[in-house]
């Protein structure tokens, strides 16, 4: 046995190290630097501990905290979660534990504890945290036979669940720091003082293993950075986006509201909401004519024969609403409009000449969304979908996947935002053979690659009847959404036993495009009014002018501009109320109005107004009031951005 090893570094270059030796060794003998910077490795892209032995011909890369890299942060996150659940066990011996990993910008850890906890108890385990850290355990891994685990965890009935889950030919091993001991795969940072600048941010119930027929388990979220800077950032964004909660913002400017009557996740617009959802519409409509889509529309609830043939309740029946019963039949409400489309396809013979053909329906679906996952607009039951889907030749698919990428660059450069793409492919639980999986997949990324834009990929992430590319943006703030998706289908089309005849003259089966620009219009409303915090752009806004009379003999002078602002075209309102015109003004500043008109005497006499622009800083400008018009609805057919 050769007492060195030779490990490839990212560079290409190896690097000969003795037998045994760890990747904390290897930082060590690269630089004393790297050496005081390393959290972790990647070992043939696998996260690792510093501490594990290294194997002959490993491609490692050293994992710093200085790269603030997903790596350097998911080590970090995972450690700060067990040295949460240290501190918890230390304050609540008889606490069980549950699961404690790293999630998107932090970490969370279940508890079975009898009582939520409270403000006060976050803040003491906070400080119990601070005192786990200080000391500076060690992260020791240590790998158990079952039984030994078996025995380890003997008092813990959820960590004994966990390992009767655990394959016979996987590794189970444990970590301790301190007084703690978790069954854990790791990684963790080299010790608990690496886990400085953490914040315990909520609690909240949480079903074990998500599962409603479970126990309640107390959830700790939490979120940690390598640095005080970062913390502090990550943490004025967390207070802005309270600000800018759609829900608070939603109620505050009256525009929907979801009511115990309907039921969880079903939303009711109010007028102001309802007029953004109309703008949205006649947008996107506007945008589809212009491409050559046909609109059409298709039954909300259908034979559930229909679904079965689409693959969804195979594949789905957890997300729809239960069967409805009638006439000997049983009948479900819609969850997608994609097989009502495919039989508007079959409605009669299709040529080559027909293709493609662009099928486009805004409408209601609903989908059964389990009542813990609800969230304001963001996940509701009741969808409006600007639903699309295009049925084309194999050789058309290309050109199609750009001009739906087209389409979206216009919607995303309209609002002013970047956006990036990522392939999404087969998930485990999917229709159709890998063969046809395989074609589908190629398709799409060769068409990204046309693109010559970068893109991710999210393994497992496609629908189950096709993969998919997700557009993913960013908000004002910096928070990422999932907005569009484009989905290539080839399954659709073949259990529904479509056909084109070709230009032989002979059946051929065409290719079934779906895709949505908004997504959902709840969402992406959402999603508008927590990027523009209510302030939405004057082409958006529910109420673009608002007419305040000085006294109320300006009154009935004020109401006549009211009817000149509507005769244009521009959704305005009369605020002639007897509280003070200070008072009348900043209601309209907090109502986000992006244009207050003020009516005097001067104003009425000179067929002026005095105009005060959202954001102005109370600046008033004084112009006719066809100047004003004129102004705005260049705005508005600009669909600029600002006021």
């Amino acid at each position: 046995m050769s007492d060195q090893i030779s490990v490839i570094l990212p560079d290409g270059s190896e690097r000969l190290l003795p037998a045994g030796a760890t990747g904390a060794d290897l930082a060590a003998a690269i630089g004393s630097g790297l050496a005081r910077a390393a959290v972790a490795v990647t070992v043939d892209g696998e996260l690792r501990d510093l501490d594990r032995p290294l194997a002959d011909g490993d491609d490692v890369s050293i994992v710093t905290r200085r790269d603030d890299s997903e790596e350097a942060l998911y080590a970090l996150r995972h450690s700060a979660a067990h040295v949460l659940a240290t501190a918890v066990r230390e304050l609540y011996p008889d606490a069980g534990i549950g699961f404690g990993p790293p999630i998107e910008n932090g970490f969370y850890y279940d508890f079975d504890v009898p009582k939520p906890f409270t403000p006060e108890d976050l803040e003491a385990i906070e400080a119990k945290m601070a005192e786990v850290a200080k000391a500076a355990y060690s992260f020791d891994r240590s790998e158990l036979t079952r039984q030994e685990a078996e025995t380890l965890f003997a008092d813990d009935p959820l960590k004994l669940e966990r390992l009767a889950e655990i394959p016979e030919d996987e590794t189970i091993s444990a970590y301790t720091d301190g007084p703690f001991t978790d069954l854990c795969r790791g990684p963790h940072v080299p010790a608990t003082d690496e886990v400085k600048h953490f914040r315990l941010l909520s609690g909240a119930g949480a079903y074990w293993r998500g599962d409603e027929t479970r126990q309640m388990l107390q959830r700790i979220y939490g979120t940690a950075f390598y640095d005080a800077k970062s913390l502090e950032e990550h943490l004025h964004r967390l207070e802005e986006a309270k600000k800018r909660d759609h829900r608070k913002i939603g109620q505050a400017l009256d525009l929907f509201s979801f009511q115990e009557e309907f039921g969880p996740g079903l939303v009711a617009w109010h007028p102001k909401g309802a007029r953004i959802q109309m703008r949205l519409r006649r947008w996107i409509e506007d945008l589809l004519t212009e491409r050559d889509y046909e609109f059409v529309y298709t039954p909300h609830v259908t034979s559930e024969a229909l679904f079965e043939r689409s693959g969804h309740l195979p594949t789905y029946a957890e997300n729809m609403y239960p069967a409805m019963e009638g006439d000997g039949e049983s009948f479900r409400v819609k969850p997608m409009n994609c097989p009502g489309h495919t039989m508007i396809y079959a409605a009669r013979p299709r040529s080559y000449r027909d293709l493609p053909l662009r099928l486009s329906e805004i409408a209601n679906v609903y989908r059964y969304e389990r009542s813990g996952t609800l969230h304001g607009l963001l996940r509701v039951r009741m969808l409006t979908m600007d639903d699309g889907h295009i049925f084309c030749t194999p050789e058309q698919v290309e050109d199609e996947i750009f001009t739906c990428i087209d389409l979206i660059d216009v919607v995303m450069g309209t609002l002013g935002l970047d956006y990036r793409l990522d392939l999404s492919t087969r998930p485990e639980k999917r229709i159709g053979d890998d063969a046809t999986w395989d074609r589908a997949e190629a398709a799409l990324r060769d068409a990204l690659d046309r693109t010559g834009r970068e893109y991710g990929t999210d393994e497992g992430g496609g629908a189950f009847y096709g993969p998919k590319i997700d557009i993913k943006f960013k908000d004002a703030i910096g928070r990422e959404w999932q907005g569009a998706t484009i989905q290539l289908d080839f399954n659709l089309p073949e259990r529904f036993e479509l056909e084109y005849i070709g230009q032989d003259n002979q059946p051929h089966r065409p290719v079934m495009i779906h895709r949505a620009i908004f997504g959902t219009l709840e969402r992406f409303t959402g999603f508008l009014i927590e990027h523009f915090a209510g302030a939405f752009p004057v082409w958006l806004a529910p109420v673009q002018a608002r007419v305040l009379p000085i006294t109320d003999d300006h009154a009935d002078g004020a109401a006549e501009v009211v009817d000149r602002l509507r005769a244009a075209g521009l959704e305005a309102e009369l605020d002639a109320r007897s509280d003070t015109l200070s008072y009348r003004v900043r209601d309209g500043e907090m109502q986000k109005v992006p244009y207050l008109l003020v009516v005097g005497d001067r104003e009425l006499e000179a067929g002026t107004v005095a105009v005060r622009a959202r954001g102005s800083d109370r600046k008033q400008v004084v112009m006719p009031l066809d100047e004003f018009v004129a102004k705005v609805t260049g705005e508005i057919s600009g669909r600029e951005l600002a006021p």
